[in-house]
């Protein structure tokens, strides 16, 4: 998109990025805010899908582990230097780093139904705990360097630790010899270059054999290092020396052993960088109800409750109401004319459409309702507020001039005009005149705009051409009140007179206006408002009668549901009756032979019966398993033999349609009212009373059951 930074301002887009920055965790992040501009189509549309997963994120319980890190671009500038050393703090951001990449791509792996975008922009990160394990080894969790990250390390830091045993212990030994004896200031002992030194009385200090490191302001104590000291003192200092060369060697050892991963390490930087960058989006759009609509290819916008971000936040903090707008434009509607009176919203509808406009090609989502359509313009173009120039002495109406010509060069069929009060700042019949000329001259260029307007001129216009639409501020002529409403499809009355009436202004002075004002003009207006007032209450009716709609439609479909339910019970219940009968047949043959045998029927006969009942059942169930056997065995083979062909999924679908046309065809020849049916596989027989496409009423006698014609066969 081009837009130059005056527009940006005009649309407040800076205030906007420094209301993101703060959610970002890394300087760098922030100040790459401050410097967003909207982006091309498809790079646009991968960020605003990945803030949006993230956004969503926030709504569930596996949050994404992503934290405040460090950044490693210093080191990654000086790591590949020879021989060069990064510090013991250095490792533990770099370890940091990794670890964290590492558990983002194993969660994102997890989640990747959840968030595709999000694993798809990490899945080329390669997973690696070699950079971590590396720096263990050597560097603990406080970045310090370990005491095993050498032999020789372990056994310096063994000799440090004696050594300075051996210091505290013969210096607490000689603190008590000389203060038993006396010799020792009243302080005894204070710290000297780090070091523990006697506070000496200076008439005993011969007395007392050491090294001298100094002496009190008033001369009257001499700080001495104990003699007996002195010899485990020097050689703590030599290990401490050994020790700094050492941790030098393994850091610098270390160092080069992590310089090899310097690319990788480079796409961790600049992964989190951007991973940071979405995270902030995200924060922010959650504050301010951001979502992602939908994103058409198509020239077409519509906007549902769209809300201005920025009096969003100023008003959610002062506890007062916002109104939201909805407006569509498309290449049958491409330019929108808005009237109606001062402070009635129409200048911040149009930053409201500026700003979300130039949100979403940032990709940054908008707080308008999910179901809006947005798609992106080449140029964003607007004239918005007073353009005032003191240094080229130009006036507000030159200046305006002057920007307005820029916009007639640049302005194709791919921009979006947004123009506040079109044409002021001039004659009101000439200045007028120009701004019509300006009117058609957008139009016969294609270009879509939104524009603010008193001019009853430029409204005629817009209702003449077919592909341009008024729309109007709403305002309560009885309470003298703006409704901040836009209202599509009709002129708005700019209320002069009412809002002088409402500011208090003398009414002999607004009745000496009228008088001075053509007839026809006030005529006009006074219509203007009363076809406001009516389309108002209209819309008001006609939501109420939508909602009303809406409420008997979910009623039918639920009502619809409930049929379909009972009627999937009845089914089951016919399936249901016919098992319980053919048990309770079953029931009474065992019932007779119970009887027969007390009777004193002789067994023989009684068993010979009795597996004459179980063949006939053996027999029925082996030729029903059979031939559903059959009948799979066949669709099988049919199958596999289609699968070697091309177009598999088609043919198959092909044949199946056939299939079913010709049982259709089969079955229409006997299928009719009279005709006596039974369910397939039942033996329950009843008689088609209706049908109806596909679904059949059969009559059992005592109840009637609706089923699909496929499920029966004819008797």
């Amino acid at each position: 998109m081009q837009i130059n930074q005056e527009n940006l301002n005009e649309l407040e887009f800076p205030q906007l990025l420094a209301e993101i920055t703060p959610y970002a965790y890394s300087a760098k992040t922030a100040r790459r805010i401050t410097e967003l501009l909207p982006m091309p189509f498809d790079e646009a549309l991968h960020s605003l899908k990945k803030v949006s997963e993230y956004t969503a994120s926030f709504e569930n319980e596996n949050a994404i582990p992503f934290n405040e890190y460090d950044d490693i671009e210093a080191e990654l500038r000086v790591m590949m230097i020879e021989n060069y050393r990064l510090d013991a703090a250095s490792f533990l951001k770099i370890r940091n780093l990794s670890d964290m990449v590492n558990r983002l791509i194993l969660f994102f792996r997890k989640y990747n139904e959840y968030y595709p975008e999000l694993n798809q922009e990490i899945s080329s990160i390669e997973l690696t705990k070699e950079i971590s394990d590396k720096i263990v080894k050597v560097i603990n969790k406080f970045g310090e360097v370990k005491n095993d990250a050498s032999p020789e390390l372990k056994e310096i830091r063994t000799e440090i630790q004696h050594a300075r045993k051996a210091v505290q212990e013969n210096f607490n030994r000689a603190l008590t010899l000389y203060g038993g004896q006396e010799l020792l200031d009243e302080i005894r002992e204070t710290i000297i270059e780090d070091q523990r030194v006697l506070a000496v009385k200076s008439g005993f200090k011969r007395r007392v054999p050491g090294r001298t490191l100094g002496v009190s302001k008033t001369g009257s104590i001499t700080y001495i290092q104990p003699e007996s000291v002195l010899k485990h003192h020097f050689r703590l200092r030599e290990a401490l020396e050994d020790e700094k060369k050492e941790t030098d060697r393994i850091l610098r050892k270390l160092t080069a052993e992590i310089a090899v991963h310097e690319p990788l390490l480079q796409q961790y930087q600049q992964y989190v960088s951007e991973l940071d960058l979405t995270m902030a989006k995200a924060r922010f759009a959650e504050k301010i109800n951001g979502v992602l609509p939908e994103i058409s290819r198509k020239q077409s916008m519509k906007l549902i409750n769209a809300y201005h971000p920025l009096l969003w936040l100023q008003n959610t903090a002062e506890g007062k109401h916002i109104y939201p707008q909805t407006l569509s434009l498309s290449q049958k509607n491409r330019i929108i004319c808005i009237s109606g009176p001062n402070a009635g919203g129409k200048s911040i509808t149009l930053k409201t459409i500026g700003l979300l406009q130039l949100m979403i090609q940032s990709g940054i989502l908008v707080p308008v309702h999910p179901k809006s359509q947005m798609f992106f313009f080449d140029r964003v173009m607007t004239d918005i507020g007073d353009n005032q120039s003191i240094e080229n002495h130009l006036s507000t109406y030159s200046s305006r001039l002057k920007k307005m010509a820029r916009i007639i060069r640049e302005a194709d069929d791919k921009t979006l005009l947004l123009i506040d009060e079109f044409g002021t700042g001039s004659d009101p019949e000439l200045g007028g005149a120009l701004a019509e000329a300006f009117f058609e001259y957008f139009y016969e260029k294609g270009s879509f705009g939104i524009i603010t307007t008193h001019y009853t001129n430029i409204k005629l216009k817009a209702e003449e051409l077919p592909h341009a639409q008024n729309g109007a501020m709403l305002f309560d002529e009885n309470t003298l009140e703006p409704l901040y409403k836009l209202e599509i499809g009709q002129a708005g009355s700019s209320f002069t007179f009412e809002v002088a009436e409402k500011n208090k202004i003398p009414r002999f002075i607004i009745h000496a206006a009228k008088k001075k004002v053509e007839h026809d003009v006030v005529n006009l207006d006074k219509t203007i408002v009363k076809l406001q007032q009516e389309k108002f209450e209209v819309e008001k009716l006609k939501t109420d009668l939508q909602e009303k709609r809406s409420s008997t439609e979910n009623k039918k479909e639920n009502l619809q549901k409930l049929n379909e339910q009972l009627e999937q019970k009845l089914y089951n219940f016919q399936k249901l009756y016919e098992q319980e009968h053919r048990k309770l047949q079953f029931g009474t043959k065992i019932e007779g032979f119970i009887n027969s045998y007390v009777s004193g029927k002789p067994r023989k006969d009684l068993v010979k019966d009795f597996v004459k009942i179980l063949e006939l059942e053996k027999h029925r169930r082996l030729d029903t398993d059979k031939t559903e056997a059959s009948r799979l065995k066949v669709a099988k083979r049919k199958v596999t033999q289609q699968l070697k062909k091309e177009h598999v999924q088609e043919k198959i679908a092909e044949t199946m349609e056939k299939l079913e046309e010709k049982k259709q065809r089969e079955r229409a020849v006997w299928m009719k009212p009279g005709q006596r049916v039974r369910i397939v596989g039942s033996t329950s027989v009843g008689t088609i009373e209706k049908i109806s496409k596909d679904k059949v009423t059969v009559n059992y006698g005592t109840f009637k059951t609706v089923i699909n014609s496929s499920e029966l066969e004819r008797i």
